[in-house]
């Protein structure tokens, strides 16, 4: 069983940055596959970003590439998402969730475990 606990949402405005955090329970926090996803207001959750176990290969959304960066410190059991540029359709219930999958994938069907979301809103 892995908890996930995110930190770091806010209110920023348009062209700010923040970074947020997702602290994993448990000792294997490494071998797990981490992503971020979103939902904004009326809309599907969406892929944001992930991370294989190590950090050595990750993927970002489209919408996100250039702007935002996903990052993990096995020691620490953290994955963070910095967030650079921000714009107003930025603005969303951002989650972290953890796989056992072997690779990175952004299939939100892939994920075992989701934390409960921390609500970032930019400001235009």
């Amino acid at each position: 069983q892995v908890q996930l606990v995110e930190s770091g949402g806010g209110l920023v405005q348009a062209g700010g940055s923040l970074r947020l955090s997702c602290t994993a329970s448990g000792r294997t926090f490494s071998s797990y596959v981490m992503g971020w996803f979103r939902q904004a207001p009326g809309k599907g959750r969406e892929f944001v970003a992930t991370t294989n176990w190590n950090g050595g290969r990750t993927y970002h959304a489209d919408s996100v590439k250039g702007r935002f960066t996903i990052s993990r410190d096995n020691a620490k059991n953290t994955v963070y998402l910095q967030m650079n540029n921000l714009k107003p359709e930025d603005t969303a219930v951002y989650y972290c969730a953890a796989s056992g999958r072997i690779r990175a994938t952004m299939s939100q069907d892939d994920y075992d475990y989701w934390g409960q979301g921390t609500q970032v809103t930019v400001s235009s």
